[in-house]
């Protein structure tokens, strides 16, 4: 049990506290979850489990410090963010080691990447904020500006596939726009969102501006949409609990913005770079599939469909699955005993509904476990399922088009719109494809480019809302059009 918020226990060396922080405090609860590492599903810790009341303290303790850091204006809220981020990058390596023994994600990854663009996201939107200038302009002899104003507590609801990275993805925009904050971890890996809390009081942040509660989803997330208090909720998860949230919103008029699940195609035509287009579609198994942006669905062209396969094949034998702390491992185990039992049931309906296996499609013989090899299905009824839905787990799809028109409609063919690729040696058919594929971001002969910059977002099931760069002030800020009569002043 949780019985005193001083408390700490260690993951991977390093020392995490497994209570709220609320108001600038750790605070403990009267009840627990369990938190178990996918590695080799040992138990990591027991965590304090918020629900109404301590999602009401933090509430209140986001609006108690709001009106001072709102009026600290863009610059003086960059000097606290700056050095927040700059205290998130100097303890990588922490990070990186507790967030693989939470989700299981590569150590080598967040090492090199994931952690460092965490303490990134919250820099770039504290730099952004300070250059946003609203659009000026005069008609009929009238003056109009717009302005970006804070607009309040924000409710910050992130996944575990990368909390970290996603939860500062929120962070940083929402408080950059003069908001403060109340974060929802996710329950099968919060540890590295407690961290950031220390980073935060490190930094100096004020009590209050940032807050995190711990527990299920549907408690102290529930009770946190819910909250009178919040003026705005972002929210990265499933399809199913995003229509909960988009019916809380809905009634309370709530703005909010959701990135939900993804079913996306990789759509690779026959003058395409042959060998960039295998590894990326080899690179789907990343995070063994457990990410939202994965193209799933590889559609080949017909005329070197065969070799395709083949390549994938000898590719896929060399994919070392194992322990993600170890250098030469490629692909890591599945983050909960349950998303495992969801992914294997995915794929048991794949081979009664009439799908082939061409290499996979079971567990690990050699580590067992959470270990699901990684796998791909050819031979697919149109029907089938494991062509429909995102299993999010290590399983891709293998088809083939005969023409342009036809690739087209095979990647639309889904009630997903999160993103998609397309290899291809045409700069032609690049724009014809891309313009008539519904998605949030189309690759062209690349993948997982992401500049913060840009727009992100999903169309159809896949969410509603975009953010990065303006978009995301868009969303959190209370955007004001003041018109005044041109000339009208004297002094």
């Amino acid at each position: 049990m949780v019985t005193k918020s001083s408390e700490r226990i260690l993951i991977a060396n390093v020392l995490v506290s497994p209570a709220h922080y609320i108001g600038g405090q750790r605070v403990s609860s009267k009840k627990t979850f369990t938190v178990i590492s996918p590695i080799d599903e040992s138990v990591l810790g027991e965590v304090a489990a918020g629900g109404e009341k301590e999602v009401d303290e933090a509430v209140s303790a986001a609006l108690k410090a709001y009106p001072e850091w709102a009026a600290l204006g863009p610059k003086g809220r960059g000097v606290y963010l700056r050095r927040f981020a700059d205290i998130v990058e100097s303890r990588v390596e922490e990070l990186a080691a507790v967030e693989t023994a939470s989700n299981g994600s590569l150590l080598e990854s967040g090492r090199l990447r994931v952690m460092k663009r965490a303490a990134y996201n919250i820099r770039f939107f504290a730099e952004w904020a300070e250059t946003l200038k609203g659009k000026s302009w005069e008609s009929n002899g009238t003056q109009y500006s717009v302005l970006y104003q804070p607009s309040g507590v924000s409710a910050l609801i992130t996944p575990w596939n990368a909390p970290l990275m996603l939860t500062t993805w929120k962070v940083g925009p929402a408080l950059a726009a003069g908001n403060t904050v109340v974060v929802k971890p996710p329950e099968w890996a919060p540890f590295t969102c407690s961290l950031l809390a220390d980073c935060a009081e490190e930094a100096g942040l004020p009590a209050g501006v940032l807050n995190i509660v711990q527990g299920i989803g549907e408690e102290a997330g529930a009770a946190l949409t819910q909250h009178s208090g919040i003026s705005r909720i972002s929210f990265t998860g499933s399809v199913e609990t995003g229509r909960i949230i988009g019916k809380v919103a809905a009634d309370r008029i709530v703005p909010a913005s959701m990135e939900l699940g993804g079913k996306s195609p990789l759509v690779v035509f026959a003058d395409s770079d042959f060998e960039a287009a295998v590894k990326t579609a080899l690179g789907q198994y990343d995070n063994a599939g457990q990410v939202c942006l994965a193209g799933t669905r590889i559609l080949v062209e017909e005329s070197i469909a065969d070799k395709f396969l083949d390549a994938m094949k000898e590719g896929a034998k060399k994919i070392v699955l194992g322990d993600p702390r170890n250098i030469e491992t490629d692909v890591g185990p599945l983050i909960t005993r349950e998303h495992f039992m969801r992914v294997q049931g995915f794929v048991e309906r794949a081979k009664k509904q009439g799908a082939t296996v061409a290499y996979g499609g079971k567990v690990s013989e050699k580590l067992g476990g959470l270990y699901f090899e990684p796998t791909l299905f050819v031979d697919i009824p149109e029907h089938a399922e494991i062509l429909k839905e995102e299993v999010f787990g290590p399983v891709l799809t293998f088809q083939t088009f005969r023409t342009e028109e036809e690739a087209i409609e095979m990647a639309n063919n889904t009630e997903y719109g999160l993103a998609a690729t397309v290899f291809t040696g045409s700069a032609e058919r690049a724009q014809r494809v891309r313009s008539a594929i519904i998605g949030g971001t189309v690759w062209i002969n690349t993948f997982f480019a992401r500049d913060l910059s840009a727009p992100f977002g999903g169309s159809k099931k896949s969410g509603i809302g975009r953010e990065g760069g303006d978009f995301s002030f868009d969303f959190f800020c209370n955007i004001q059009t003041v018109a005044y009569k041109a000339g009208s002043f004297t002094s």
